[in-house]
């Protein structure tokens, strides 16, 4: 076992991203101790990996501790990319300076984008939570793991897609899929498990190669994978119009008698980017 300070020059509200963590049962997180315990896998070897905040949103410091004796330095190598802590979040509150979001940046200072911690999971996470209502989405999401990951020292690991491609539709109708649900989680699983998708690879391409190319995958439409790329690959310059969250928070923010057009979002946006997607997020925040 060993530990490590890390101390980080930017803003960064982690207690925000233990907030959002705290709305997925399957995460091991505690929001008083302010500490969360990640599963990392490496060369198929499972390793709990806690990281505990120790630090302010002005003076961010944390205690990052393994259960791993070896690879230290690609196990912090892993934890600064997960929670992007090699980007300078003062430069986004700069950024919106004069936009008619500084206040919020103003209000919530150090936002970051909150990733989940594998992208094979955040992926069959995303299409599970699709056009559901939040609270029956987790539902579905946490018996997913619960049947089908693997729980050690009491923080769960997800299953591989060679696993999900193998379970019956039947298993999943079990536990309330839809079965046109249940098959868009098995298939796409299949594709990633024989080489079809590769996951890896697609997060070296840009936002507009990736979402030409999964929307291709049956079940996966344009909504799936710009939160994939959100909150899987943490790409800073994504702005979901379509979302209702988004939409209710613009027509909060701006005081208006109906929620925003699609049209009117896209061309408010354009002075936002290449940091949309922490507008996004300031603004979900806003009406959390």
């Amino acid at each position: 076992m060993w530990t490590e300070r890390i101390t980080l020059s930017t803003l960064y509200d982690f207690d925000y991203t233990l907030y959002r963590f705290s709305f997925d049962p399957i995460i091991t997180v505690d929001r008083e101790e302010r500490s969360v315990k990640v599963p990392v896998v490496f060369l198929e070897r499972k390793h709990i990996v806690e990281v505990k905040a120790v630090g302010t949103t002005e003076k961010p410091a944390f205690i990052i501790t393994s259960d791993e004796d070896a690879r230290k330095d690609s196990i912090i190598s892993y934890i600064y990319d997960l929670f992007q802590w090699d980007f300078d979040l003062n430069k986004v509150g700069e950024h919106f300076k004069g936009t008619n979001l500084e206040e919020l940046f103003h209000t919530y200072p150090g936002t970051p984008i909150v990733r989940e911690f594998d992208l094979f999971y955040c992926l069959m996470k995303t299409i599970i939570h699709q056009q559901l209502n939040m609270k029956f989405a987790y539902v579905l999401s946490t018996r997913f793991i619960e049947n089908f990951g693997e729980k050690i020292n009491g923080v769960w690991f997800y299953p591989s897609p060679e696993k999900v491609a193998n379970i019956e539709i039947a298993a999943l109708r079990e536990l309330q899929f839809s079965g046109r649900k249940a098959e868009y989680v098995i298939d796409t699983s299949k594709m990633i498990a024989n080489g079809e998708v590769n996951l890896e690879e697609m997060g070296k391409k840009t936002d507009q190669e990736i979402l030409q190319e999964m929307v291709k995958i049956r079940g996966v439409g344009p909504w799936t994978v710009e939160n994939w790329m959100l909150f899987g690959l943490g790409r800073k310059n994504l702005f979901p119009k379509a979302d209702i969250g988004i939409q209710n928070a613009v027509k909060r923010l701006l005081a208006m008698d109906r929620k925003p057009t699609i049209e009117s979002l896209t061309d408010m946006s354009k002075l936002w980017g290449p940091y949309r997607s922490y507008a996004s997020l300031t603004l979900w925040r806003s009406i959390e």
